[in-house]
């Protein structure tokens, strides 16, 4: 039992290793010690090339976030920037609405109904906001039956 194979006897050695020769220990202590300096050198090396990739990306970083700033914010942004016109046109009508300047009357209509749904009074929406958006439903209307 003490050497079937040779198993039992490295696991006997391994467990009680604080009872086995030195020739033994010192074989594990290597290979352990050989791995543990492997891994503090990898450690190491990506400590400089990230302090590397910091410094030189530092002046590039700069440029970019000075570009940003100078760039409007409108540019980003799919929203009409601005308030409304004292008299409706029929551009703004189409832009509250979300349609096209030409779109048909059941058009109108299904964006209306759509925009009023969530925009109105009593489902806590804006009375001015409400009123511009029939207001671009009445001019629109207009519009398509001439």
């Amino acid at each position: 039992m003490a050497n079937a194979g040779g198993v039992t006897v490295e696991r006997d050695i391994m467990k009680y290793a604080e009872y086995s020769p030195a020739d033994v220990r010192s074989e594990a202590d290597r290979r352990l010690g050989g791995a543990l300096i492997a891994v503090g050198l990898g450690v190491a090396a990506a400590g400089f090339a990230g302090r590397y990739a910091f410094q030189l990306w530092k002046p590039l970083g700069q440029v970019l976030s000075e570009t940003v700033k100078k760039m409007p914010s409108s540019a980003f942004s799919s929203y009409y920037k601005g308030g409304f016109e004292q008299k409706m046109s029929k551009r703004e009508a189409s832009l509250i609405l979300g349609i096209s300047p030409a779109s048909s009357k059941v058009k109108v209509r299904e964006a209306h109904r759509r925009i009023m749904v969530l925009n109105h009074p009593d489902k806590g929406g804006s009375p001015y906001l409400a009123a511009k958006i029939n207001e671009a439903k009445d001019l629109l209307d207009k519009e398509t039956r001439r």
